[in-house]
């Protein structure tokens, strides 16, 4: 399988809308921003999941939707948090990335 290579951020597309997303190599799960998600009504929650990061623990709900990166279209879960604090709403980690693309920080 052929790898694409993509940057740190990424124009994306989320069931059909446009979403600069950050991609980060030390997230496992995929995140997106709770208001986000309730505006391209991703849903209904599949599961709940404990997260444990720099500022505690904490549990989130996850959904699915459809995600296409670079033309590549992936089935894909994200746990669902307030990231309205954070520069990007959209956050795609290790369990999409891996195995498909290659990563080029001095791509933005």
């Amino acid at each position: 399988m052929e790898k694409d290579i993509i940057g740190v951020t990424e124009l994306i597309r989320i069931n059909g809308h446009e979403v600069l997303a950050k991609i980060d190599t030390g997230a496992i799960k995929n995140s997106i921003n709770v208001k986000l998600a309730s505006k391209l009504k991703l849903g209904p929650i599949v599961k709940t999941i404990k997260i444990i990061s720099a500022t505690g623990e904490e549990k989130r709900p996850v959904v699915e939707a459809s995600l296409e990166i670079k033309g590549k279209r992936i089935k894909t879960k994200f746990n669902v948090t307030d990231r309205s604090k954070l520069k990007y709403s959209v956050l795609i980690g290790l369990n999409t990335i891996k195995n498909r693309f290659l990563i080029d920080p001095s791509k933005k």
